[in-house]
């Protein structure tokens, strides 16, 4: 991909991050001519196949890209450009799965509320068995919600599917699933989902029951849910472009162990 990109960078070019505070702008500039467009296009569906399989700490910056390809402008190409030279930088950065059991699964998914030019949320998620991100995604919400526990529900009813698909497939390999654990870092939406309307005061009471289908497979021993904090949340990486020593953090984390 550095090969055929257009634009080359020298050996010791830099990039400490792949995005900046700035991905989640719709940003300003002209329309990319059709050249770039085509090139643009191309390169971020290069970039969904590489997250998919090795490099899911850029997932949440193609996440964005991919959304941008019908009328990708000039903000857009500089975003894609960071993009390449952070993946120059970190070349020898590889996926390391490792497990410490394989009859334990561990979710950590979360939100960040209103983030979006349209005021929609973020949903963010990342599964492991011991070291590495065995699944993540990064993706926009449909809906609008009116607070911070309304898009940590919503984040949840994005993952369940996956959460427990994937329950039944290691079940499938031969491997019974003894834990599976949703880990959240609000409390509220945790008492929503853990005892559905019992929980749910004024402001949650228009919520769409859909959204307390978590709290029927909780009862029915599929997952458990668990408070994390946020400054331990994996899934937060997945939900917007963390910056410095957080950045770092999490990468380790969701990247696996790297040989020096």
């Amino acid at each position: 991909m550095l090969d055929e990109f257009s634009v080359k960078f020298k050996v010791d070019d830099k990039q400490e991050t792949p995005a900046g505070n700035n991905l989640l702008e719709v940003g300003k500039g002209k329309l990319l001519d059709k050249d770039q467009q085509t090139e643009f296009h191309r390169f971020v569906a290069k970039h969904l196949f590489l997250t998919k399989r090795a490099r899911l700490d850029m997932h949440p910056t193609v996440a964005i890209l991919a959304s941008r390809v019908q009328n990708p402008n000039q903000s857009d190409w500089h975003k894609l450009v960071r993009l390449m030279r952070y993946m120059h930088s970190t070349k020898k950065w590889h996926l390391t799965l490792s497990a410490d059991n394989l009859r334990v699964m561990k979710w950590y998914v979360d939100a960040s509320f209103a983030v979006h030019p349209d005021f929609k949320s973020h949903t963010g998620g990342v599964m492991t068995m011991g070291g590495g991100a065995m699944q993540a995604m990064s993706k926009k919400q449909k809906l609008n919600s009116r607070s911070s526990t309304h898009a940590e529900l919503i984040g949840v009813d994005d993952a369940i599917t996956q959460v427990l698909w994937t329950r039944m497939f290691m079940e499938e390999q031969g491997y019974p699933i003894e834990k599976n654990i949703l880990y959240q870092d609000n409390m509220s939406s945790i008492l929503l989902e853990k005892n559905g309307r019992l929980s749910a005061g004024k402001r949650s009471r228009a919520l769409n029951i859909r959204y307390f289908f978590v709290t029927d497979q909780v009862e029915k021993g599929n997952l458990t849910i668990e408070h994390m904090p946020t400054d331990d949340m994996w899934g937060d990486y997945m939900t917007k472009p963390l910056q410095g020593e957080k950045f770092r953090k999490f990468r380790a984390l969701i990247q696996g162990e790297q040989e020096d």
